[in-house]
């Protein structure tokens, strides 16, 4: 009796085993794997059909001997990647005359630098500022001319644009002219390198674009549906004024969405809110988010809406970092969405996977005939029916042993 429970057992174990390729829908046969170490690019068909979170995505390899094996992987975004160091400034003089008010400024550090980031005690101000650099406080030469910086704060406004932005200089003083009749009170000034690599983008093509004046709210509601489901990471909005403004927006995307006996009732998220404004280029980042449909609202408060020319839907491409150690035929499946997320360990041997990886082509997309993949159903489709006989049976093999013992 107890050679037929193991036996049972064991055939649990490999019905279940066979059955992992069949709990996906879609599968796309991999080409080119010649080496450890390969890349996959995940193309925009493929995410209209995961799970939000990306949890259900596999690589299988079937080898001749007809046997599964699972290839470890794990996603990346092709984010830029930003190093920022600072150090505050050493304030030697404050001084004044009809241009300005004049500040003067030692660099504690011989590295080249390329921005400024500057905080005053005033809340409220509009100013324009040179900047000038020396190496022995006599002979100076400008490094920005008629930049702007500008604080708003009230009841309807909390915006700050204090950041001086310029090319690598290096210079052992700084000198500030700030254009204004109020003297500024500086509290903080700090200088920060910034060395950075530029992400990689898809930018995602709208197919419809739609402004709505919601003149009783006070506000410009913009609606943007993509052609296809895709991670989006960034949204830059293009507008057509000569004049300056300061808007508050918030930017949501279509999560869910329920029928109910009213009609259709739609769940929108938020995905970051900010100000849309003259000074800054207009493009808000978020955290890569799964989804087809946008919603951006604008408000107007008492001014009249924005001209707004065009906004451009942007993504990081996503890519997979795979390990192949088996000749076989490999395939990317995906369709689950009551996969959990794999657990591998190469994410945590980074260091050890070639700079250079070769990309795989990926195959046409397929479904999965579930009926070839195994060659019995599973007596179990749920898992939890599975573990709950597995615990009867080594309960059962621990009583038949234990009663054997004392037998003896």
């Amino acid at each position: 009796m107890k050679i037929k429970i193991t036996a049972y057992l064991v055939f649990l174990f490999c019905s279940y085993s066979y059955a992992q390729i069949n709990e996906y829908t879609y599968k796309r046969e991999l080409n080119g794997v010649s080496k450890q170490w390969h890349k996959v690019v995940l193309t925009e068909e493929i995410f209209g059909k995961v799970s939000p979170t990306f949890n259900d995505i596999r690589i299988f390899s079937i080898t001749k001997q007809k046997d599964t094996i699972e290839a470890p992987y794990f996603m990346q975004l092709q984010t830029e990647k930003i190093i920022t160091s600072e150090v505050n400034f050493k304030l030697l003089n404050t001084s004044y005359n009809k241009k300005g008010y004049y500040f003067t400024l030692e660099v504690p550090t011989n590295e080249a630098i390329n921005q400024l980031k500057l905080n005053f005690k005033q809340q409220n101000f509009d100013w324009k500022l040179t900047l000038e650099g020396s190496n022995n406080q006599k002979e100076w030469f400008t490094v920005v001319n008629d930049y702007r910086i500008l604080s708003i704060k009230n009841s309807e406004t909390n915006y700050q644009f204090t950041n001086i932005v310029f090319p690598n200089t290096k210079y052992q003083f700084f000198r500030i002219l700030i254009k204004s009749n109020e003297k500024p009170t500086l509290s903080i000034a700090k200088i920060a390198s910034n060395s950075s690599t530029k992400g990689s983008y898809n930018n995602y093509v709208i197919e419809k674009f739609i402004i709505i004046d919601k003149k009783n709210l006070k506000e410009t509601e913009l609606e943007i549906k993509l052609t296809a489901k895709v991670p989006v990471s960034s949204v830059k909005i293009n507008l057509n004024e000569t004049f300056d403004y300061y808007r508050p927006l918030t930017i949501k995307y279509l999560a869910d969405s329920l029928e109910t006996e009213l009609g259709w009732k739609y769940i929108y998220k938020t995905l970051t809110s900010g100000t849309l404004n003259s000074i800054e280029k207009n493009e808000f980042k978020f955290q890569s988010t799964l989804l087809q449909k946008l919603k951006i609202n604008i408000s107007n408060y008492d001014n009249e809406p924005l001209l707004i020319d065009s906004v451009q839907v942007n993504g990081y491409v996503h890519e997979l970092i795979a390990r192949f150690t088996k000749p076989a035929t490999y395939y990317l499946t995906y369709g689950n969405k009551e996969a959990v997320k794999p657990n591998y360990d190469i994410k945590r041997f980074v260091s050890k996977i070639p700079d250079t990886l070769a990309v795989l082509n990926l195959g046409k997309e397929l479904l999965i005939d579930k009926e070839k993949v195994i060659g019995k159903e599973p007596l179990f489709k749920n898992k939890n029916w599975l573990w709950t006989v597995m615990a009867i049976i080594i309960l059962l093999l621990g009583w038949f042993s234990i009663k054997m013992m004392k037998s003896k």
